[in-house]
């Protein structure tokens, strides 16, 4: 479990592709500070599972061909950067809100509207998820815990709007996710246990 509050703005620094999977070498020298085999760390909103600590603050994971195809991850290459945090503690303060780690689809940045203090940024809402998301819920896009601003469009064709600060936009990918940019997406899974629950009955 996390909470979308990025620790760190990680990289890619090696890709081995499989068969029918993917190994990645992440650098990331905080969230490897106390690292170890087994934990779990997200990728851009993916929940990885750590293979190796390496030298210099870098982990691997492996990513198993159904990840690769249902998240942005398999668009990785060296060098890119990716968001990063560890999975959170009991102990400590839930700053986001709950993130499972698991990608329920993915979405496409659609434009870009920058102001003085923030910036608005509108993404394609994919129809199998557009009934789990309102205006001022969370969502989380590439693991970032993030208020809904604004939903729109024809069914379809339908959006929705984060808006940014300054801060957000300094610590993570989402500072340089153009139009074009595939990004993780994630919805509040209480949503979903409530229309479960509701289909029960």
């Amino acid at each position: 479990m996390f909470t979308g509050i990025v620790e760190e703005l990680g990289e890619i620094v090696a890709k081995e592709d499989l068969a029918d999977a993917a190994r990645f070498t992440v650098r990331g020298p905080l969230v490897t500070s106390d690292a170890k085999h087994g934990d779990s760390i997200a990728v851009n909103g993916v929940c990885l599972t750590v293979v190796d600590v390496l030298d210099g603050g870098s982990f691997t994971a492996d990513v198993m061909l159904e990840t690769l195809n249902r998240s942005s991850l398999g668009q990785l290459a060296v060098g890119g950067r990716v968001n990063l945090e560890r999975a959170a503690a009991l102990n400590s303060r839930l700053g986001g809100h709950l993130v499972q780690g698991h990608v329920d689809a993915t979405g496409t940045v659609l434009s870009r509207t920058p102001s003085e203090n923030w910036t608005v940024v509108r993404i394609a809402l994919p129809a199998e998820i557009s009934h789990y998301v309102v205006e001022k819920g969370s969502i989380t896009v590439d693991g970032v815990s993030l208020t809904v601003s604004g939903l729109g469009g024809e069914p379809g064709e339908e959006w929705f709007e984060i808006s940014l600060i300054p801060t957000t936009l300094a610590l993570t990918t989402l500072g340089t996710a153009e139009p074009g940019t595939l990004v993780n997406l994630e919805v509040d899974v209480i949503a979903k246990y409530v229309e479960r629950l509701q289909n029960a009955r």
